[in-house]
């Protein structure tokens, strides 16, 4: 089972957006009542707070009956996230405006109309149909959505999933070793020798840039200053994870069906910051790795690939052609790789990318063995 997130961009004339505004206000109300109640009883179950609350829910804030029914699941959902995570019990609290749709209850849509249900009613909408079309035609379900209102835009986000047989090992006709850097967001070399580069230097300027505007924001000390920062770490957030969904998309879309993508286990990045100059320490570690890693999982998935993860140690020192490791064999500064044994030549990402794929093979052929 493959389960994606598509967000949609709705577009809302001026006479629905007031109808979904009140409609938000109302659920949004809703929410924060009933998790006062939740929060004093500690009640969970949905048959008693329906007892309890749903008559309250309908005539204190117009909500239609299945609107109140799915703000108690909302609520009920949230508590019992809080619980899982091994936090004290605490008060929910629902800050932003936001709508939970029932597929096919509270809400439909086709490859032309978004249809919603609405204190007023039922409302169709347009909406910005790039990258849809593939999702419609019987093979993906849809799931309990979220109509939200965020930076004066409406967005749907629609959990969709779908059948998929997973890629097995001796399936796979294809291995890509894909080294993440700075430099070079991304570096793969696959089985026909081919290296592509993913170039970063860009990214990396205007990452600059957010952390020189950012100090000073902070100096100002104002409440102006603070809400800018927000602003900002938003902005660079969204764009770091544009940044991350084309080149992922890139590769699934460039390798055929049966490509096995081979990553380096770069959990642990943060922690070496010690080893990095105080200037660049941000640059250097915080580039979201984890999240490209997910987006490229669940997309291989789709396309009919698969990821795995290897130790990244000596991926960079180790010369794919004689096997010599040694930390002399690279130069950082340089960002090139000569090797001391049989003076074999490269970019240090490249060669990165080349011992992944030979890990790659190495692990094909360690489950071969074992069946």
């Amino acid at each position: 089972m493959i389960t994606i997130t598509a967000k949609i961009q709705l577009i809302v004339p001026q006479p629905a957006m007031e109808s979904l505004q009140s409609t938000l206000n109302a659920y949004q109300q809703g929410l924060n009542w009933l998790s006062e109640r939740v929060y004093e009883t500690r009640e969970l179950k949905q048959s008693a707070l329906n007892a309890l609350y749903y008559r309250k829910l309908r005539h204190q804030f117009g909500l239609k009956s299945q609107m109140a029914q799915s703000v108690m699941k909302t609520v009920i959902a949230r508590y019992k996230a809080v619980q899982s995570n091994k936090h004290r019990w605490t008060l929910v609290c629902f800050k932003q405006p936001e709508y939970d749709l029932v597929w096919n209850r509270d809400y439909s849509l086709n490859d032309r109309l978004f249809s919603v249900n609405t204190l007023e009613g039922r409302m169709k909408i347009s909406y910005i149909k790039k990258g849809m079309k593939k999702f419609f035609g019987g093979t993906w379900k849809f799931g309990t959505a979220k109509l939200i209102y965020r930076f004066n835009k409406w967005f749907l986000h629609i959990p969709m999933s779908k059948e998929k047989s997973p890629l097995n090992d001796d399936r796979i006709i294809n291995v890509v070793g894909v080294d993440l850097g700075l430099n070079f967001l991304a570096t793969t070399f696959d089985s026909k020798g081919k290296t592509r580069f993913f170039k970063g230097r860009e990214v990396k300027h205007k990452r600059g840039k957010f952390k020189a505007l950012r100090k000073q924001l902070q100096q100002c000390r104002t409440s102006s200053a603070r809400h800018r920062l927000k602003q900002i770490g938003s902005r660079e957030n969204r764009y770091v994870c544009d940044i991350n969904h084309q080149i992922t998309k890139a590769l699934v879309e460039q390798y055929p069906d049966g490509t096995l993508f081979v990553l380096e286990d770069l959990s642990g990045v943060r922690k070496s910051t010690e080893k990095v100059h105080v200037r660049h320490r941000y640059v250097s570690v915080s580039w979201a790795f984890y999240q490209f890693r997910e987006l490229l999982t669940y997309k291989a998935e789709m396309y009919g690939h698969m990821v795995v993860v290897v130790d990244p140690k000596y991926t960079s020192q180790t010369c794919p052609k004689c096997g010599h490791k040694d930390k002399r064999n690279r130069n950082k500064k340089a960002h090139a790789f000569t090797c001391c044994d049989c003076q074999y030549k490269s970019n240090d990402d490249r060669i990165g990318a080349m011992n992944l794929y030979r890990k790659g093979i190495e692990h094909i052929s360690t489950v071969t063995a074992k069946v």
